[in-house]
């Protein structure tokens, strides 16, 4: 395992990119648009340190998850982010990524989400999702702290839905679920410390599309690469990813795949200092817990799929 790792580590994203292999999975997948999302791919990794260090391979790979959801890759534009987590990259889908992908379904006559100040608040019911409320924008908001957060959608069929959490509930979820936010802790770390809104509309409207919109395909993959479930993500897509049975093939998908590879080993380390529970645990055939849901940037705005 450990060279296996090794040998993983000596390619770079560019060597990884610049394979025929690879080429061939983005073509099949991407079209005529490929050589651009791969250009976008490397010009990333080569702006950001923390994703040169880790595993090449988990960054290749996160990449095929953008592409099958066919949302690009350039951080600036907010629809999908590939971050650094322990030694390997993982997939995180933005704000925007999971507007798009509501927007694509044609089923969406309006979706919204928006920070709500103390202020702005006149009330709001949970029972009756009845929500009352006087925006006021007229001042630089940058410095104070928002007392919830708000998200509706219609459905072109009619369906409503309203959901508001606030400032604690959105803070409750981080501790509970948000390993890279500062898990358990009171103060929030990592990208929740520096853009702490923006993770919080990302937290309500991915509760909102995913628990209670239309569960299309494109949905239910995003859902599915949010939990780290990179294979199946893939899987989903109809289209023909599967390369070539050849040589250089065989041996960049080997190492494609085997970031996976580098999940369990980092589990089977932790387990090895542990003997003596592993082995209780093993015999009594008790479940691993799933990766904890991971959060990403997003930025605020509403959106109207436009008629056909």
């Amino acid at each position: 395992m450990n060279n296996q790792v090794a040998q993983r580590q000596q390619f770079t994203v560019k060597q990884f990119v610049n394979m025929d292999a690879t080429q061939k999975r983005f073509k099949d997948v991407l079209g005529k648009r490929a050589a651009q999302f791969t250009s976008s791919l490397v010009s990333l990794v080569n702006s950001n340190q923390d994703l040169q260090k880790v595993d090449a391979a988990s960054v290749v790979n996160s990449a095929f998850v953008a592409a099958s959801l066919d949302l690009p890759v350039n951080s600036s534009l907010g629809y999908m982010y590939i971050v650094p987590y322990g030694s390997i990259a993982q997939p995180q889908i933005g704000y925007k990524g999971y507007l798009q992908l509501a927007q694509r379904s044609g089923q969406y006559k309006i979706i919204t989400v928006s920070e709500i100040y103390q202020d702005e608040l006149i009330s709001w019911d949970p029972l009756t999702e009845s929500f009352e409320y006087e925006l006021h924008r007229d001042k630089p908001r940058d410095k104070e702290t928002p007392a919830g957060y708000y998200g509706h959608f219609e459905l072109l069929n009619g369906f409503q839905k309203t959901v508001y959490w606030t400032h604690q509930q959105i803070d409750d979820h981080r501790k509970q679920f948000s390993q890279a936010g500062g898990k358990g802790k009171d103060n929030p770390k990592g990208v929740w410390a520096k853009h702490y809104d923006s993770m919080a509309l990302k937290t309500v409207i991915k509760d909102l599309l995913t628990k209670w919109g239309p569960m299309t395909v494109d949905t239910q993959a995003a859902s599915l690469a949010e939990a780290g479930d990179y294979e199946q993500v893939v899987k989903e897509d109809p289209r023909d990813v599967t390369p070539e049975k050849t040589e250089d093939n065989a041996q960049v998908q080997s190492l494609i795949n085997s970031y996976n590879e580098a999940q369990q080993e980092q589990q089977t380390t932790k387990k090895a200092a542990k003997p003596a529970k592993a082995t209780k645990t093993a015999s009594k055939g008790a479940k691993v817990d799933d990766n904890n849901v991971q959060e990403e940037l997003l930025n605020d705005g509403t959106i109207t799929p436009k008629s056909k």
